[in-house]
């Protein structure tokens, strides 16, 4: 997979390529990252990359020339490196909201050219051009771009193969298909007893069917609590099995 940012700044995405478990996987080959700074793209002793809005109004816009000579620079590195053709998204309030799907299928199309916006905004006619398809972290304003593309990068390089100690790890996260869209079950590790609280005595049993079945209505429970959007997506889509169902009807009469 292979990841290209256009940042102001590139420095931020340090973090991604070099440490924890995306830096062992960069360091592996299993990705890589090239950013590009639009200044880069600049014409003047200043490097302008924004300027005020036509009508007024506070802020100012991302020029649309820099990001367009750098998208174009990079589809012809790409094409020289023999890189598979990507999407170009642009992190933006306004775009599609990023899950666990997305992270998937950014895993499997061999990666995007993330467009890091700054300022107010960005000239609309760059998007009209270039931008393929819009993101969204969530429902709440940054003061860039990158974080959320530091955090979408981050979702899709753990589903790499090989990116994870143990290939089943990100099959049992919250969100994956495996467990139907639900939230993760909770997890516990040693001391068996911890401030006078002990570990489930299933977990501590090694019947691996009873341990799914508690891990499975431990999902049910907490997605039911805590997001029950989610579950009600999984029963429309047909992903609770009856005992499920049986499950959560205790729950509801507790």
């Amino acid at each position: 997979m292979r990841i290209d940012a256009v940042t102001l700044f590139p420095d931020m995405f340090e973090v991604v390529r070099d440490a924890g478990v995306t830096g062992r996987a960069h360091a592996q080959g299993l990705w890589s990252l090239h950013t590009w700074n639009p200044r880069d793209y600049t014409h003047d002793v200043h490097r302008t990359v924004d300027d005020r809005p036509y009508g007024g109004g506070p802020g100012m816009v991302m020029m649309a020339e820099p990001l367009s000579q750098a998208v174009s620079a990079i589809r012809q590195h790409r094409q020289h490196a023999g890189a598979a053709p990507v999407p170009v998204v642009l992190l933006s309030p306004v775009g599609k909201p990023f899950d666990q799907a997305q992270a998937s299928r950014l895993s499997s199309i061999g990666g995007a050219v993330f467009v890091c916006g700054r300022y107010e905004g960005i000239d609309q006619r760059f998007i009209d051009e270039h931008v393929d398809e819009q993101w969204s972290l969530g429902d709440f304003v940054l003061t860039g771009g990158e974080i959320p593309a530091i955090a979408m990068i981050d979702a899709a390089v753990r589903l790499l193969p090989g990116a994870l100690n143990h290939g089943d790890s990100s099959l049992q996260d919250s969100f994956q298909d495996s467990l139907s869209g639900l939230l993760d079950s909770p997890h516990f590790t040693r001391p068996e007893t911890l401030s006078g609280v002990t570990v489930p005595a299933v977990l501590l049993s090694g019947n691996h069917a009873n341990i799914a079945r508690w891990r499975r209505e431990q999902s049910l429970q907490l997605t039911a609590r805590n997001r029950p959007d989610l579950l009600t997506r999984a029963r429309q889509q047909g992903h609770l099995t009856p005992a499920d169902e049986k499950f959560l009807l205790t729950l509801s009469q507790a």
